[in-house]
């Protein structure tokens, strides 16, 4: 119920406190999604789910996302500018790496 809280929201891009009832209390789905960002279970399911998913393209398989349909919530103007401090430091870094997206 609380992974298909966290599959809905992020699905919809729509705010934690307008999450369906039926995902369960909005606050107990965006704390384990947070939780689970933060100790890297997230990485560790996805990287379960894609072992063996394409043999073809090798270890270095990724999810390719489109940058021109990818937008900021309204909200997001207004950001903290320094890190959760409940979230390590190299996990935070990860978050920075390049994606790739430059145009040249």
């Amino acid at each position: 119920m609380v992974l298909n809280g966290v599959f809905w929201r992020t699905r919809c891009g729509a705010p934690w406190r307008d999450l369906p009832a039926e995902y369960g209390n909005w606050k107990t789905v965006y704390n384990r999604h947070r939780r689970w960002s933060g100790d890297g279970t997230w990485a560790m399911v996805l990287d379960e789910l894609r072992r063996g998913a394409d043999r073809g393209q090798g270890r270095e398989w990724t999810v390719g996302i489109d940058g021109a349909v990818v937008r900021a919530h309204q909200h997001a103007a207004g950001a903290r500018r320094q890190p959760p401090a409940d979230i390590p430091a190299e996990v935070v870094a990860c978050a920075e790496l390049d994606t790739g997206g430059s145009v040249e």
